[in-house]
């Protein structure tokens, strides 16, 4: 029989063929990287500190902010080193294996997201009943739900994509082994395995976007009825860094997975996925720590306790 796939690596063009641009996109891609890991790994090890930061809704930021960190690492090292070095061959099961993590990493995040929404519509719609609707055990089962939705997205999506023959190009439009990139490669017939791609990413998108429009729905109608204007604003706040980190969330990934393949431009692409493997990730806890009270009130406090 002939093997199924003839190409043992690809090459990745990585994000311009420019030398002139090769080390000042080093140089803002390594100063993106490091703030994204400070910002998560800091924001992480601040839940954990501090006592009061032991909530579910921390709870699932914490969570968020390490599938931030684990999925922009997948990939942005990767990037670096094509830039350092100039050296931009991956393996097949290197490609492979970068293609899985990340899927995996961010439909953990898509589904962290609407859990997210959830714990906010218990917080401002059933205050009365919060401590009871988001216990521990729920909490677990939610993040523990999530990860399972990543694992078995990202085992389809990447046997379903490495299952094709590769025996033309092996050359990827892209700075890593994104799947629509890897795909575009292949010399067998791929319509179904799209089919697969758009299908699984349509059900995980638009399932976690109805549960975070449903929630968002029912907390407006809430704060529309509440007569106080501290509670009003209160309610307001919890919602906004959410609110705003999936925007952007979800505008990339629908701009990157839904669109046909035939308006697929692999330049645009290249854009959409610079944003959303380095500049949300990075985004994030700056959102979350710059319009949260309790964030910044537990920085000051370890701050404080670490210069004593």
């Amino acid at each position: 029989m002939k093997n199924r796939t003839e190409v043992t690596e690809f090459i990745l063009l990585g994000l311009t063929s420019a030398p002139e641009l090769q080390l000042p996109l080093f140089i803002v891609i390594t100063v993106i990287y490091t703030i994204t890991m400070l910002g998560n790994l800091g924001m992480i090890l601040l839940i954990l500190l501090d006592a009061r930061l032991h909530t579910p809704m921390y709870f699932f930021l914490g969570n968020l902010s390490l599938m931030d960190f684990c999925y922009s690492s997948a990939v942005t090292p990767t990037v670096m080193a094509g830039l350092l070095k100039g050296n931009k061959v991956i393996s097949y099961s290197d490609c492979a294996a970068q293609a899985f993590f990340f899927g995996a990493f961010a439909t953990v995040e898509n589904y962290l997201l609407a859990s997210m929404a959830y714990d906010r519509y218990a917080a401002v719609c059933r205050p009365l009943h919060y401590t009871t609707t988001m216990t521990t055990r729920v909490c677990a089962c939610l993040a523990m739900g999530c990860t399972f939705g990543g694992i078995l997205t990202a085992s389809i999506i990447t046997s379903d994509t490495f299952s094709l023959s590769f025996c033309t190009s092996n050359m990827v439009h892209h700075f890593f082994c994104e799947v629509p990139a890897v795909m575009a490669l292949t010399c067998s017939d791929r319509h179904v395995n799209e089919l697969v791609l758009v299908y699984m990413a349509s059900f995980n998108i638009f399932f976690a976007l109805l549960v975070i429009l449903v929630s968002y729905l029912l907390i407006f109608i809430t704060i529309c009825k509440m007569h106080s204007a501290a509670r009003y604003q209160k309610a307001l706040s919890t919602c906004s860094s959410h609110l705003t980190a999936v925007s952007i969330f979800y505008g990339t990934a629908i701009f990157m997975y839904l669109q046909p393949s035939s308006s697929h431009s692999m330049d645009t692409a290249k854009i959409a996925s610079v944003f959303y493997t380095m500049v949300i990730p990075m985004l994030n806890p700056l959102v979350y720590s710059l319009r949260n009270k309790e964030v910044k009130s537990a920085f000051k406090k370890v701050l404080g306790r670490t210069m004593h």
